[in-house]
């Protein structure tokens, strides 16, 4: 089985490929892409959420046969080393990371919004990253999509 991930088509070895299997464990078993985290298998944190054609999708609970065809963005596609994503740079600006297990899920759910609002209210915040932060970063969260929708703003 192939899916487009981060761009790129990749093919999941056959112990990974079952239509079944949820896209989370193909990514960090079959892929070996582990930023996208294992946090509650029900799709309540957010901590596996990644973009499957520019939506906020929960891994643990999609399986592969739903995304097949489509594009899936995982965090290790949201920005490079040389070009980080705005969301990622307003995100240490703002020292949102504190154990950071959220993290990469909040980042793809925050990227989703992003891409269809660059002048999110507090309200289209909360509704859009309903992601589980057991430090309580979520101010620090809101003041970083902000930052990053102004920055975005600018470059267009």
């Amino acid at each position: 089985m192939e899916l487009k991930i981060n761009g790129q088509l990749r093919r999941l070895p056959e112990q990974a490929s079952d239509p079944e299997m949820p896209l989370l464990w193909a990514l960090r078993d079959g892929l070996d892409l582990t930023g996208t985290k294992y946090g509650c298998g029900i799709a309540a944190c957010g901590a596996c959420t990644v973009q499957v054609d520019g939506q906020a999708t929960r891994a643990c609970v999609t399986p592969l046969a739903a995304v097949q065809g489509r594009a899936i963005t995982t965090i290790e596609g949201l920005g490079s080393p040389d070009r980080p994503h705005p969301l990622q740079t307003a995100w240490l600006a703002e020292q949102v990371p504190q154990c950071g297990y959220c993290q990469s899920g909040m980042l793809m759910a925050a990227a989703a919004l992003l891409e269809k609002n660059r002048r999110p209210s507090d309200a289209d915040i909360d509704a859009a990253i309903t992601n589980l932060c057991r430090c309580g970063s979520y101010p620090r969260v809101r003041r970083a999509i902000k930052a990053a929708a102004e920055q975005l703003r600018a470059k267009k």
